[in-house]
This record gives C-alpha cells, structure tokens and sequence, in this order.
C-alpha cells in the first residue's frame, strides 16, 4: 500500500502549505504516512488529468493504495472530471480521502452511494444539456433561421453566380458537358452539379 498526498495550488505558496498542513493532519489521524507528494502547481483544475502529475498518479495506483487530498475541487473543476476520476480508482482499488469534505471514497457503503448520486447528477446534466439545446434550436427556428445543412454545395452555387444563363444556353446549343465546362471556366463536376439543382 502506497499513500500519496496529493496538491493542486495556485502560484500562492500559503494555499499550498495549508493544503499540505491539512492532508498531513489526517494521515497522521488515520495511523497513514505519506510516503509520496504529487503536486500540480499553478495547474487549472479545467485541464484533463493527462495533462497534470495527477494523470501519472492515476496510471499508477493499485489496489490498496490511498490518496489524500484537500477536497474534491482539487481533483477537478468540472463534475463528469472528478467522476472519472473517483470511478478509476473504485474499479483499481484505491481510496480517495479528501481533508475539507472528510469523504472517504473505495470500497464501502459510503463510496457506492456516492457513485449512484454522481452518476444521476451526471444523467440530469445530460439531461438538461439535451433539453437547452432543443430549446435553442427552436428559437433559432422561431425566429426564421434556417436549420440544418442548405441544400446543394454553397461553393458551387457561388461559382454559377452570373453563368446560369450562359450554361443553359450552351447545353441548349448542343454542346456537350466537357465543352461548356470549358468555355465557362468552370469543372466538368459543377456543370453535373448545376444539372442536378435544377
């Protein structure tokens, strides 16, 4: 078993020894020592674990090992974030202490009711998420904006502009595709392409 302390802080120095004051605390509470001390400094909690020291930690921990934090904000500043992370470690094994909530994440009653409850917040922000987008579709369409893609390639629309007339009345005169695609300065595609829009 291997007990890390883990710290997110800012550039101020104070927040980190109080960090590193409280998690030492409980450890000491709880008969654990910290045999290892992960530190993000100046590491927006926004950024995905991989792009933190956190994410290393993650890959190595097993089953039986404990990380201690401040709080849960520290693992992340966004939910689904701090979900995926407590889920890894209840799959490894591996509990998560936090000083400030006294949560104590792994394998327990505590830990399971914990999963169910950010597992139905993260069904109902799906949820929500769904339902405003809905709702700003329908008022993009209430107020007469066209919704999905516009028929017809818009660039090739843009490339008739003016020659309409002038294709139609070389395709009227007999010439062949290749030919009024020639004198149109235009690609053989777009003459099909025009044929088909009308």
């Amino acid at each position: 078993m291997t007990v890390y302390g883990y710290l997110r802080v800012s550039t101020d120095k104070q927040d980190c020894d109080n960090q590193k004051i409280g998690i030492t605390d409980l450890a000491q509470k709880l008969g654990l020592s910290i045999e290892n001390w992960i530190v993000d400094d100046g590491v927006s909690g926004t950024k995905e674990p991989e792009k933190r020291k956190l994410g290393k930690l993650l890959k190595t921990i097993r089953s039986g090992d404990v990380i201690i934090c401040s709080e849960l904000s520290r693992l992340g500043r966004k939910l689904f974030m701090i979900i995926s992370i407590l889920e890894h470690c209840m799959k490894v094994g591996a509990k998560v202490l936090t000083v400030k909530d006294g949560y104590e994440l792994g394998d327990n009653v505590q830990s399971k009711v914990l999963a169910f409850a950010f597992g139905l917040v993260a069904e109902l922000e799906r949820e929500m998420i769904s339902k405003r987008t809905k709702e700003a579709l329908q008022r993009r369409k209430a107020n007469g904006k066209v919704l999905g893609r516009p028929r017809g390639k818009k660039n090739a629309r843009h490339i008739w502009n003016g020659k309409e007339k002038k294709i139609v009345s070389l395709l009227n005169q007999g010439h062949c595709k290749t030919k009024v695609a020639r004198l149109t300065g235009m690609s053989v595609g777009s003459i099909y392409s025009f044929l088909e829009q009308k």
